[in-house]
């Protein structure tokens, strides 16, 4: 199997006239053709809503793209939650999925109408702090712990993760919550992460609306929603097989019917937080080969580094390289494909087999559309990068500039220096 760019040398090089490289790509296109898909496999369900996961992209040309279909977003921060504000994204169109949250956040989410998820059963007593009163929609976040394993071998440990309530403490905490006189409930898991299956919503779905059904039976709370987050990943490696959203909305109705239908839930309204797999294959990095070294090791540097993509330096993450106009040359080469960070880790990909490179090449790096931009930051002093949105049309805009050395240094204005370092 092979991974196909999308977008040719010829286009990578138009953009480059304009927008120097390193710049992240977004494939307008297929962004809106996934988000059509998403609804689609979902519409068996009347009360159904993606909320993007605004960590995995917040650029806001992206959300409101995500706006025309009906999406909403899953926010964790201040600087989230504003941006769903100028995008559009008011009331139930906000889940506000936080941890380790500080009061201002709450206050700021019920000012927009957000609906408020909370991680741990602390978290009553903040709201009721910060806000004085309750909202009328509230979600809570529920944890295992132990070992999550899916039936094709999919595991991973929520008993290690840092987020989310007990059993015990979730079914206190919406008694607790009723009580108080929030009208509307709901339930949310994150329990595997970037899962090539489709099975696993299926397998969380089966889990939360069993544990729905006894919510009902012992606390007499019946939810009015469930979340079942995020997790489906995306074929990072060629070999591997993506996702189907269509089968995997069908593996969820068929829990659906089985479980709560017979319960009296069947009204209950579904929701998903997807990032990566709403946007992860639909970005690209676009760099330029600056250098070869032949040492120990033959490596070629570009003008990217770990700054603009994270991910392989962070987790040693596998991301697909194609060195535009030669993608039928033969993969005859090993490299390391290096930044110029002073750390050893910052590669994009090590012994990798590609097509002989020159100077001035341009690699495509796939799969940076979620956790790409997103993730990166200033070590070195290196700036972060461009990002380009390409439309349906093969028109392109950028829809974020390069960082400049002035916006590295503008938050030094207390350095007795300062106006020499904004001359810099």
């Amino acid at each position: 199997m092979s991974k196909k760019a999308f977008l040719s040398k010829a286009k990578a090089t138009e953009i480059k006239a304009s927008i120097p490289t390193p710049f992240h790509v977004y494939d307008e296109a297929g962004l809106r053709a996934n988000a059509q898909a998403v609804r689609n496999a979902f519409s068996w369900n009347s009360g159904f809503k993606e909320y993007f996961a605004v960590k995995a992209n917040p650029n806001p040309f992206i959300l409101k793209i995500f706006s025309e279909y009906g999406f909403g977003l899953d926010c964790s921060s201040m600087a989230e939650l504003k941006l769903a504000k100028v995008c559009g994204y008011k009331g139930d169109g906000i889940m506000f999925s936080s941890n380790d949250t500080p009061d201002e956040e709450f206050s700021v989410c019920n000012e927009l109408g957000g609906i408020i998820n909370l991680d741990d059963i602390t978290n009553i007593d903040d709201v009721e702090r910060v806000l004085g009163t309750f909202p009328e929609v509230m979600s809570c976040r529920f944890n295992p712990g132990g070992v999550y394993e899916v039936s094709n071998g999919i595991m991973d440990n929520p008993g290690d993760a840092k987020y989310g309530m007990t059993r015990e403490q979730l079914f206190e905490a919406y008694g607790r919550l009723r009580d108080k006189g929030v009208k509307r409930l709901g339930l949310h898991a994150f329990l595997v992460s970037n899962t090539t299956s489709n099975d696993y919503y299926a397998a969380l779905a089966k889990t939360l609306f069993e544990l729905a059904v006894d919510i009902k039976s012992e606390v007499g709370v019946e939810l009015s929603f469930i979340n079942l987050s995020g997790g489906v990943g995306i074929p990072y490696r060629p070999e591997d097989t993506p996702n189907d959203i269509a089968i995997i909305g069908d593996k969820v109705h068929k829990v659906f019917d089985e479980i709560l239908v017979p319960a009296g839930l069947g009204d209950m309204a579904i929701y998903t937080e997807m990032g990566r797999f709403m946007t992860g294959p639909y970005g690209g990095l676009v760099t330029t080969a600056i250098h070869e070294k032949h040492i120990h090791k033959e490596y070629i540097g570009v003008d990217a580094c770990a700054v603009d993509l994270m991910r392989p330096a962070m987790y040693g993450a596998y991301h697909h390289i194609t060195v535009l106009g030669k993608e039928d040359a033969p993969c005859d080469h090993t490299y390391d494909v290096t930044g110029s960070l002073c750390e050893n880790n910052d590669k994009f990909a090590i012994d990798r087999q590609l097509p002989a490179i020159d100077r001035g090449d341009l690699l495509f790096i796939h799969d940076t559309g979620a956790h790409g931009y997103a993730m990166g930051y200033n070590y070195n002093g290196r700036l972060k990068s461009a990002e380009v949105l390409l439309h349906p049309d093969g028109s392109f805009d950028m829809i974020r500039r390069a960082e400049k050395l002035s916006d590295y240094f503008a938050t030094f204005d207390c350095f007795p220096e300062w106006d020499e370092l904004k001359e810099v």
